[in-house]
């Protein structure tokens, strides 16, 4: 694994240290390391979304296409 200092304000450290006691993270790595994995979590949510509001539209669903859809698991 790789290391990477970074230098906080000491307002943005306190907050750091009362997150970590808090939350129960064992490091103020761990917190950081978690917080960097939501964002790439956002992040890539962001994707899917903006790529589905630029796809062409899809087939309406309605309560016939639940009624196949359940038809059809039923049969698996």
């Amino acid at each position: 694994m790789s290391t990477m200092n970074i230098s906080l304000p000491e307002a943005l450290k306190a907050f750091v240290d009362d997150q970590v006691s808090q939350r129960g993270y064992s490091t103020s790595s761990e917190y950081v390391r978690e917080l960097i994995r939501k964002d790439q979590d956002r992040q890539h949510l962001r994707g899917l979304l903006l790529a589905g509001a630029e796809s062409a539209p899809g087939t309406p669903v309605d309560s016939h296409y639940f009624d196949a859809l359940r038809a059809r698991v039923r049969k698996e």
